[in-house]
C-alpha cells in the first residue's frame, strides 16, 4: 500500500474536494477525519455488501473494540516488523502532586505526556489480530472461519486521503489446513474483484508486500512477494499510475497458529489467512469514480449500497 513520494498535487486536490463537499471533516491532523453523512451512507452500504457476500461461508461473526491486549500484541511479533506503524495507549496514574506538575507543564507549553505511562492495551493494527488469541487450542475438523470488523490504527500521516491513520477493515479470517486457507484466499480474490466491479470500480489483483521496517524488513518483503503470500486488489483513486490497495488477501502460513498454539484436528499447527476490505478506501474510490451526486451514480451501485 505504497503511495508516491512526494505526493502529486492530485492527492491534495482530491482531499480539498472531499473537505469542501463535507464528505470528510478536517481535524487538524493528517489522516484523521470526521465523516459526513454521505460518506457513512456509502461505507455502511459496502459493509453490508461484504456481509451479504460472505453469508455462504457460515462464518462466526465477532466484533472487537479497536484495542487489543498488550500481551497479545507483543506475542503477535508486530513490533518486529512494523514498529513505525504501531500506536500504544498511555494513561495518567500519578499522585495529586504529579497532577499539579502536569497542569503546570500544560500551561507553560511543556511536555505533559511525561506523566503518562503505557497501559495494558494497544491500538488494533488490523481487524484480524484480536481473533487469533480466541481460537487457541484444537480446531474442529475443517477448521474455522470468522467475520470481523473493527477500527484500526496505523501511524502514517499523509495528505493522501486514502492513507488514514484511523480506518475500518471488514475481514474474513480462515483458520485451518494449508489447503483450506489457500482455497479461501483464492476464492475471495475472485469474489473481491467481482464485488468491486459490481459497484463500478476498475480493479485488478497484484502480488504485494507489507511495509516491513528497516533493512531486515526488505528481505521479509522480498520473501513475501516471492512466495506470493500477499495479494492486493488495487484501483485508481488519486492516481492512475500509483494505484491504491482497497482489498488485501494475506496468507500467514503457520505464524499465528504457532504463536497462539492453534492446532488442527490432527494436532498439526494451524495455518491462517485473511481477506480485508478497506472500507474507507473503497468509499473514497467510489466518490472519486462516480462523483458527489448520488443521482449520477450507476443504478446497480446505488442499489447494492442503498444510496
Amino acid at each position: 500500500m505504497t503511495s508516491p513520494a512526494p505526493l502529486a498535487p492530485a492527492y491534495q486536490e482530491y482531499l480539498d474536494q472531499l473537505l469542501a463537499a463535507k464528505v470528510l471533516i478536517a481535524t487538524g491532523v493528517q489522516g484523521v477525519y470526521g465523516k459526513g453523512k454521505a460518506f457513512e451512507d456509502v461505507l455502511q452500504g459496502f459493509d453490508r455488501y461484504v456481509t451479504e457476500m460472505g453469508k455462504d461461508q457460515n462464518a462466526t461473526e465477532l466484533r472487537f473494540p479497536p484495542v487489543i491486549t498488550r500481551k497479545n500484541f507483543e506475542a503477535s511479533d508486530y513490533l518486529k516488523s512494523f514498529p513505525h506503524l504501531a500506536g500504544t495507549v498511555h494513561s495518567f496514574n500519578g499522585t495529586e502532586r504529579d497532577h499539579v506538575h502536569l497542569l503546570s507543564l500544560l500551561e507553560s507549553g511543556g511536555d505533559w505526556t511525561t506523566h503518562f505511562h503505557s497501559t495494558d492495551v494497544v491500538l488494533t493494527p488490523a481487524a484480524c489480530y484480536p481473533v487469533y488469541p480466541t481460537v487457541t487450542g484444537t480446531l474442529p475438523e475443517g477448521g474455522r472461519l470468522f467475520d470481523v470488523m473493527s477500527y484500526c490504527f496505523r501511524h502514517e500521516p499523509s495528505v493522501d486521503p486514502a492513507r488514514m491513520q484511523i480506518f475500518r477493515m471488514h475481514e474474513y479470517v480462515r483458520v485451518g489446513s494449508p489447503d483450506d486457507v489457500r482455497r479461501f484466499r483464492d476464492l475471495w480474490l475472485e469474489r473481491g474483484l467481482a464485488m468491486l466491479a459490481a459497484v463500478g470500480l476498475d480493479a485488478h489483483d497484484e502480488v504485494a508486500n507489507d511495509p516491513f521496517f528497516g533493512r531486515a524488513g526488505k528481505m521479509l518483503a522480498v520473501n513475501q512477494r516471492d512466495q506470493a503470500l500477499k495479494f492486493e486488489l488495487v484501483t485508481p483513486i488519486c492516481s492512475t499510475e500509483s494505484l491504491t490497495a482497497v482489498v488485501s488477501c494475506n496468507y500467514h502460513q503457520d505464524h499465528f497458529g504457532d504463536v497462539f498454539k492453534i492446532r488442527q484436528h490432527d494436532g498439526s499447527v494451524a495455518h491462517t489467512a485473511c481477506v480485508g476490505f478497506g472500507l474507507e478506501r473503497i468509499t473514497l474510490a467510489l466518490f472519486k469514480k462516480h462523483g458527489f451526486d448520488f443521482a449520477a451514480w450507476p443504478a446497480q451501485a446505488r442499489k447494492i449500497l442503498g444510496v
